[in-house]
């Protein structure tokens, strides 16, 4: 955890950093409804993420061999494990709110001008 700041009576801000990346933070928080997110807006979003089509990202690994067994092993559910792309090595993974995400090794994508 880096942060975690209470914003009322039942909500906090709260991120997370990989320790390997400690310049990047992720926000966690429950969807509710309440001041920042109406009924409509929220019940919205809660149907995206169920249909796990609204949260992903990518993280950056050492070894994406090894990280996706250790992480199988503490229980993450791969929609994918590590395959050779056209674009490079990724796994894919899902959390329990149906937010997917890549797994990648650092060295995957060159980007050029």
């Amino acid at each position: 955890m880096v942060t975690d700041v209470p914003m009322g009576p039942d909500s906090r801000w709260l991120t997370v950093s990989p320790p390997e990346q400690p310049d990047i933070e992720m926000v966690l928080f429950p969807i509710t409804i309440g001041k920042m997110f109406p009924k409509e807006t929220a019940n919205t979003i809660i149907e995206l993420i169920k249909k796990g089509t609204f949260g992903c990202g990518v993280f950056e690994c050492n070894d994406i061999y090894a990280t996706h067994e250790e992480l199988k092993a503490k229980g993450v559910e791969f929609v994918k494990a590590p395959k050779e792309e056209f674009y490079g090595t990724e796994a894919l993974f899902k959390d329990d709110s149906g937010n997917w995400f890549s797994l990648q090794p650092k060295s995957n994508v060159t980007l050029t001008k």
